[in-house]
């Protein structure tokens, strides 16, 4: 950066408004983005808008916790956001009602599947454990996920990174897969694309169908609370198995 323009970057940076505004705008020049891509997976706004961000803080040698003390308003809105769900899925309670049975072994499936997998996929590939335990809880919503690492004794940082990239994996292949295997149910798709990609993968659904969404709300939701209670019980005893931890 030019002297002059690194002044200005500098009084900006101590505007704690500017992480807000830096967000918004980058999130809404990638919605534009994705409009212009008629709603390609592969233009995915979250995925650019993190993309943007990141370029941007590392260009300016700009610390995260400069950029979050200003960006945390939308950090708060993620629970009454998440709250909000539940409007559209009460429009799809009588579904969910003769669903429920499925969605319920779905859901220990999955949850389980999740955990279970990450940590078998990265003991493979030579992770440490506190790697391990970090990645255990990654198809969480991040303020659960990040709680549950540090219970576990992850890497809280590494997990809310590695959630977000679960999430734009979900968000970006899930269409894919679901051409490859046929499946064309919008709740179930829904759900697979809610427990598997938590809140990214959510506004994905919301995308696709208001039901697609409704049920990716609901996975979300159940998934946070029973990975929560699940995890403590399951991960100490698997790495344990595994050659790790004493």
């Amino acid at each position: 950066m030019t002297p002059r323009i690194n002044e200005i970057w500098v009084y900006l940076a101590a505007s704690p408004l500017l992480g807000l505004t830096l967000t918004l705008l980058a999130y809404q020049g990638a919605a534009w983005i994705n409009q212009r891509c008629r709603s390609h997976p592969l233009a995915n706004p979250v995925l650019l808008a993190v993309i943007a961000l990141v370029a941007l803080l590392w260009l300016t040698g700009t610390p995260y916790r400069t950029y979050f003390d200003g960006a945390q308003f939308v950090h708060f809105l993620l629970g009454p956001a998440t709250v909000a769900l539940a409007i559209p899925l009460y429009a799809q309670l009588d579904k969910l009602k003769r669903m429920a049975g499925p969605l319920l072994v779905a859901l220990l499936a999955g949850s389980t599947c999740a955990a279970v997998s990450a940590v078998l996929v990265g003991k493979v590939l030579g992770a440490s454990d506190a790697t391990l335990l970090s990645l255990a809880p990654k198809s969480v919503t991040t303020p659960i996920a990040m709680g549950i690492a540090e219970g576990l004794g992850g890497l809280p940082s590494l997990t809310s990174v590695l959630v977000i990239l679960t999430g734009i994996v979900g968000a970006v292949g899930a269409r894919y897969i679901y051409a490859a295997l046929r499946i064309d149910n919008d709740a179930v798709r829904g759900f697979a694309l809610g427990l598997a990609s938590h809140g990214i993968g959510t506004a994905r659904a919301f995308q696709v169908s208001e039901q697609t969404g409704a049920f990716a709300a609901l996975a979300m939701g159940l998934n946070g609370l029973l990975t929560a209670l699940l995890l403590p019980w399951l991960i100490p005893p698997l790495m344990r198995w595994l050659g790790g931890l004493p």
